[in-house]
């Protein structure tokens, strides 16, 4: 197993860090321009299901992937926490009875939870769609043709072919097994789609070529694939005070998943596959690449 450095640690925690503030200072009770008012039990609700501490590995991915081509502005930060409050707003819906019928998040009280059913709807709806806004507003300071691409690469991520999809098909896999192909193609959508947008979106962002666009985008399948990997390891092995969320869930509704399929030793030798089919995309970028090399690796080897 690599360890990993202190720099990339100390790296994603700054990114965390810088992530939150943003997100702290667009989710205030001032109204945008066009906006009528901000009711304040919503963006109460919207502030417990995203101002909760997290890895904010998702934004992390955008701007280590827009800063590999030297890019390093706000227009960057925006995109990060635009793609965090469309995550969040994902988590948030994916907790609700109807759904995961989740009590804890990330350590804390979910937000149907602390707060109740409908407003936990509502909630996951403001952020969902403030998500294209923070991306579409001149404020992100981007050629208008990138932003347009950004919010078609999102919406294609996150919609009926992309996340919300993949969540159908986890919901379906509850009553009906599916066979291997069919794990891989639910993980893709569900989980791996996301992380494919974070890593291409910094590509797009910085003005990056057709085949860097496509090498960033291949990356991020990769550590997509490796990253639902490694999370149902987790619910296998892990607890739920490490996880900070109901461990077990997987087993307990019947759900197949990979490491169920093949067991432990063929889920962390796979682990190390994807790691290196990661990393060998990387290699045209030399040292530049280091530190999305090591997110690689950190997807992998995450024990939470």
């Amino acid at each position: 197993m690599n360890l990993l450095s202190q720099t990339f640690a100390d790296r994603l925690a700054a990114r965390a860090s810088a992530v939150e503030a943003m997100l702290n200072a667009i989710l205030t009770e001032t109204p945008l321009e066009g906006e009528t008012a901000r009711p304040a039990h919503l963006l109460s609700a919207m502030r417990h299901g995203v101002l909760n501490g997290g890895k904010r590995f998702r934004p992390f991915l955008v701007l280590e992937s827009a800063a590999l081509f030297g890019f390093d502005g706000n227009a960057a930060m925006r995109v990060a926490a635009a793609l965090e409050c469309l995550h969040c707003y994902s988590l948030v819906h994916d907790d609700l009875p109807a759904m995961d019928d989740d009590d804890l998040r990330r350590g804390r009280p979910t937000v149907h939870v602390a707060y109740d059913d409908a407003t936990a709807i509502l909630a996951g709806d403001a952020l969902l769609t403030l998500a294209f806004d923070l991306i579409a507003d001149p404020q992100t300071d981007l050629p208008a043709d990138r932003r347009a691409d950004l919010v078609l690469l999102l919406a294609r991520a996150a919609g009926i072919g992309g996340m919300v999809g993949g969540q159908v098909l986890d919901i379906a896999a509850e009553t009906k097994t599916p066979d291997e192909a069919g794990i891989i193609t639910l993980q893709a959508m569900k989980t791996g789609a996301l992380l494919r947008f974070a890593c291409e979106a910094g590509a797009v962002i910085a003005g990056a070529g057709t085949d860097d666009r496509t090498r960033l985008r291949q990356y991020g399948e990769k550590i997509g694939l490796a990253f639902q990997l490694a999370d149902d390891l987790l619910d296998l092995t892990a607890d739920t005070a490490t996880l900070g969320k109901a461990a077990g869930k997987d087993a307990g509704r019947g759900k197949g998943t990979l490491p169920a399929l093949h067991g432990e030793a063929w889920t962390r030798k796979r682990l190390g596959e994807l790691v290196s089919e990661a990393e060998s995309l990387l290699e045209p970028f030399g040292e530049r690449a280091a530190i999305l090399k090591e997110a690689a690796r950190f997807v992998a080897n995450r024990d939470k």
